[in-house]
């Protein structure tokens, strides 16, 4: 047993809805140590090449504070440049949300996520496309109540859990210390319904076989129910 708990078994969750007054949806999900803040924001300017179209948009940025590690990061704004590892996880994290809605009934209006890491102990992006919905899903509530749109556009809701082998073993949400010790690393993208949006894995350290992927697969897709209805609690939905 790790740290306390199983092999299959997640870190403390915890969803504080509604974290940002000024936000059209907000919440600070925590898995275990790791904090962030995950905002909404809705605009009716959509993307030049979707005017006309319709259809709407769903978009997220991520960032991490300088010291939501052990050491300081530099601001990438210092920089003048977004990193290659941001850039791909915002990216992740946007079509991973776009995944659960029907953009042709979002209507040409634009709403984007802002995930915001606090404290990082592994796992962020897994947590920003799980806070990142319930942002998401608080901001169509808005639209909707403001009749601004007519119909719900969400099909499924979406989240996000992080799991690998370490030692031999199958282990899911690795913090920070069993990321970096991980033979196998992977990251699973699902619905509510257990199909799988977006599987990233790398064989860090060594190759991984059938049985462990089927494995990771059954562990994640349990994770991700018990978060979507973690979910469900924390919107009354």
């Amino acid at each position: 047993m790790r740290n306390n708990r199983k092999n299959s078994e997640l870190r403390p969750i915890e969803i504080i809805p509604n974290y940002l007054k000024n936000a059209d949806g907000s919440c600070l999900i925590k898995f275990g140590n790791t904090q962030v803040i995950c905002t909404a924001s809705f605009d009716t300017k959509v993307p030049r090449w979707l005017k006309g179209s319709g259809s709407g948009w769903v978009t997220a940025e991520y960032g991490m504070l300088p010291r939501s590690t052990n050491e300081r990061m530099r601001r990438e704004a210092s920089s003048g440049k977004i990193g290659g590892r941001t850039s791909e996880i915002q990216r992740l994290i946007g079509r991973s949300l776009r995944a659960g809605v029907n953009l042709n009934l979002l209507g040409e209006n634009l709403i984007t996520i802002d995930c915001d890491v606090i404290e990082a102990d592994g796992g962020t992006r897994t947590a920003s496309i799980t806070g990142g919905f319930v942002a998401l899903k608080q901001c169509i509530n808005i639209l909707k109540d403001k009749k601004i749109i007519q119909t719900n556009p969400i099909k499924n809701h979406v989240a996000a859990i992080s799991c690998g082998v370490v030692s031999g073993d199958v282990l899911v949400d690795l913090d920070y210390q069993e990321d970096s010790n991980a033979d196998v690393d992977a990251n699973f993208v699902m619905n509510e319904k257990g199909e799988i949006i977006e599987l990233q894995m790398t064989g860090e350290k060594t190759t991984c076989s059938e049985k462990q992927l089927a494995h990771m697969l059954e562990f994640s897709k349990e994770s991700i129910q018990l978060l979507v209805n973690k979910q469900k609690e924390i919107l009354g939905a």
